[in-house]
């Protein structure tokens, strides 16, 4: 009889497990997002604004509000004290996230922890009561210490829950047995703080833990997850590795609703170049089980896929086509709310929802060398509206595309047989160097080109190490017909420097050869809609080509200014149709805080000159920390807060997705969408760690604008590099050479020489 009763019981409990299989599929089917239940992905705050603010912080958990998705969850990692008061903290070590060690500096211990002996203070050792004088301080050196002065208390669970009244509370007990060796009960503590405060989620990377708890909370408790850890470590209940129990979800879903998983067992990771995601996240779903990951973090290595744009690596855990993960464990909430609610599902026809300019730095240079066919075929790729040349010319007067006159900036020259024709040039640079116009471009081609590494020295950040030297150099000529080829390019620009040197010195015409080559691409006859920019730090080169064409001149001013006098917008506007300034000409910063906005933005469209602004660059170093690390948030500050009408960056395809992202649509943009305010992070400054104040920037007035014009082409002394057969001999690409009389001449005085010997 009662064999037949569990019969019918198992019968029963498949079929309503088959009917809610049923009822989540067709939840899934009508939605776009390919969770188990067909919800969008949650977001779990890691100690609350911990990317930014200190672990576990009072103000860390309140900025989640301020910043997130509605329905942010708030990840307390649970420690207890002597006294069996829960905390909120991040380890139970706490000498990494506090100043523990300078209040108690003898009360040093030693345990064993998951089978090591450990020293450091513990939270085992203190009562509560101890702690009133320890503050929190930020674990990761990477980030700003400057809020640490705020004496930031340790708080307990309580505190948190009835001071914030968060929408969804996570706790996480990383330490259950570590507990009990020492006579202390989680599991009594959580039972007896359930009766106040609203638990949501709550997780653990020990099986026994949920064995004995599991049954005590009742059907109203909270979603029980299991945390894996790395799939070498050895979890203690069961003695078998978390790579092993990944392989039997089965059980798992016995005492778990969900599984916490570290990114890699998703997206396996080989020399920080990702590998082809597993199936994972899928099996997980089959067995019911929703898949929470974590490790994001906006200022952690990222896999070198994501050009280190953590908007991306939130997208291929949500967004890929073949899976989303249910939820996101992050450091910056803020980032990984923009990337569910603003960035997901837009598929590649999304039309764009702002106007302004996205202008390649040297191609898309983040991600190959600079100048070369890869990186602007990337750039084109990517959604640049505009692609660069940055012009260089070579001996034998071939005008090409290099981001620096300078070979030894962005090529292999100081390796190659060429390394003995470094000169000093004191109009070029204080340093000799290995220049464009001492090699011939049949020479340059031999040179392999080098990514551009800005951060490496500083913060050892490297780009892309297994394309550092990929792509060919191209001539200006070549430039030109790929983007003519083009079908979604607005335009392209030419930027042209050290003319007056090149014409002085080498006897080489930048800008006759930038207006033959383009005349030869069919650029002048309008035979292509593309707009053609000229740029220059020069006005004197500006006006050159004004007196000799229509296109459009870009003036670039490359000092950081804090204004510019009405007199000398007059004088710009006379030469220039759009200016250049840098980043920190919009938004000053000092000790990478901004510490307000200047008005150079609105100034100068008031004179109906665009604005675009340089350089953006995905890298979070690269940014003040009021953009929390993330180059959408900068972007977006400049575009929509600034009012720039062009961003020139180094990683085109970042500032491309901004511009077509959901949010900019709504009469009322979520918080993770509206722009920084200015300084605003100095105000939670600690004041003991406020930036200095600096000597303002300086303003441009008409005597920095005002050139004496460009000097005439002076003849060149005579090379051996070889030169042209005949005047008016176009190259194999169709350049037109320059200086071709002097370059004849030399080649007669050294063949004449050579018949007398």
């Amino acid at each position: 009889m009662h064999g037949l009763q569990a019969s019918k019981f198992l019968l029963l409990a498949l079929i309503l497990i088959q009917l809610l299989s049923t009822q989540l599929f067709a939840q899934r089917s009508k939605s776009p997002w390919q969770t188990l239940t067909g919800d969008a992905p949650r977001i779990i705050a890691r100690g609350g604004f911990s990317g930014l603010l200190p672990d576990s912080s009072i103000d860390a958990y309140s900025f989640v509000s301020q910043t997130s998705v509605p329905g942010t969850l708030l990840w307390c990692d649970v420690q207890l004290t002597k006294d069996a008061i829960g905390i909120c903290f991040p380890d139970v070590k706490m000498m990494n996230a506090s100043h523990i060690q300078d209040v108690y500096p003898k009360r040093k211990n030693s345990y064993l922890l998951n089978g090591v002996l450990t020293q450091d203070w513990f939270t085992i050792d203190f009562n509560f009561k101890d702690l009133n004088t320890v503050f929190l301080k930020q674990g990761i050196l990477s980030r700003s210490d400057a809020f640490e002065g705020n004496n930031y208390a340790i708080s307990t669970v309580k505190d948190i829950s009835t001071q914030l009244k968060p929408e969804g509370f996570w706790l996480n007990v990383q330490h259950d047995a570590f507990y009990a060796q020492h006579n202390l009960s989680m599991s009594s503590f959580l039972l007896s703080i359930s009766k106040t405060v609203i638990i949501d989620y709550l997780s653990s990377p020990e099986v026994n833990f949920f064995r004995n708890i599991g049954s005590r909370f009742g059907r109203k408790g909270p979603k029980f997850v299991f945390r894996f850890l790395e799939k070498d470590d050895v979890e203690v209940s069961t003695n078998q590795t978390y790579g092993s129990l990944a392989g039997n979800l089965t059980f798992v879903k016995t005492f778990a609703s969900g599984i916490l998983v570290p990114k890699s067992y998703i997206w396996p990771v080989e020399s920080q170049y990702l590998l082809p995601h597993t199936s994972f996240v899928q099996d997980a779903h089959k067995a019911g089980l929703e898949v929470y990951a974590s490790g994001f973090a906006n200022d952690f290595d990222l896999a070198y896929n994501y050009s280190f744009d953590p908007l991306a690596e939130y997208l291929s855990f949500v967004d890929n086509g073949d899976f989303s993960v249910d939820g996101v464990l992050s450091d910056f909430p803020l980032t990984a709310s923009s990337a569910v609610d603003c960035f997901s599902h837009l598929g590649s026809n999304a039309s764009s929802q702002v106007d302004f300019l996205v202008i390649s730095k040297n191609g898309a240079s983040g991600d190959y060398p600079g100048c070369t066919d890869l990186a602007y075929t990337k750039a084109i790729k990517d959604g640049a509206d505009v692609i660069d040349c940055s012009l260089q010319m070579s001996s034998d007067g071939i005008p090409f595309c290099l981001s620096s006159i300078n070979l030894g900036d962005s090529t292999n020259v100081v390796q190659s047989p060429f390394r003995n024709r470094s000169t000093a040039v004191p109009e070029i640079g204080s340093l000799p160097g290995i220049y464009s116009f001492s090699l011939a471009w049949s020479e340059i081609q031999t040179l392999r080109p080098a990514i551009e590494n800005p951060y490496s020295r500083e913060f050892t950040l490297f780009r892309n190490p297994r394309e550092k030297s990929s792509g060919k150099f191209v001539t200006l000529s070549d430039f030109l017909n790929l983007a003519k080829n083009s079908s979604s390019l607005a335009g392209v620009l030419i930027s042209v420097e050290n003319a007056t040197y090149l014409r002085e010195k080498q006897g080489l015409d930048a800008v006759k050869a930038v207006l033959d080559t383009l005349t030869e691409a069919g650029y002048s006859n309008k035979t292509t809609t593309t707009r053609v920019m000229i740029q220059s730090t020069n006005s004197s080169v500006l006006v050159e080509f004004k007196k000799q064409s229509r296109y459009e001149t870009v003036y670039k001013v490359e000092e950081v200014i804090r204004d510019i006098l009405d007199s000398a917008i007059e004088d710009i506007k006379k030469f220039a149709d759009a200016v250049v300034i840098r980043k920190t000409s919009v938004f000053p910063t000092s000790e990478s805080f901004t510490t307000g906005q200047t008005k150079l933005v609105e100034r100068l469209q008031k004179f109906q000159l665009p604005v675009y602004v340089e350089v953006f660059r995905n890298e979070f170093v690269s940014q003040p920390w009021d953009f929390f690390a993330d180059a959408t948030v900068e972007i977006n500050s400049h575009v929509t807060g600034a009012g720039i009408n062009g961003t020139i960056t180094d990683f085109p395809l970042t500032a491309a997705r901004y511009k077509r992202n959901s949010c900019l649509t709504r009469k009322d943009p979520p918080p993770y969408m509206i722009p920084v305010q200015p300084a605003g992070l100095l105000t939670i400054v600690s004041p003991a760690s406020l930036p200095p104040a600096e000597a303002p920037n300086p303003v441009i007035t008409d005597a920095d604008v005002t050139e004496p014009p460009l000097p005439p082409v002076t003849a060149r002394a005579p090379t051996t590099t070889p030169g042209p057969q005949s005047t008016g001999e176009k190259t194999p690409n169709g350049q037109t050479r320059v200086a071709q009389s002097l370059l004849l001449s030399a080649f007669a005085t050294v063949f004449a020489s050579l018949l007398l010997v």
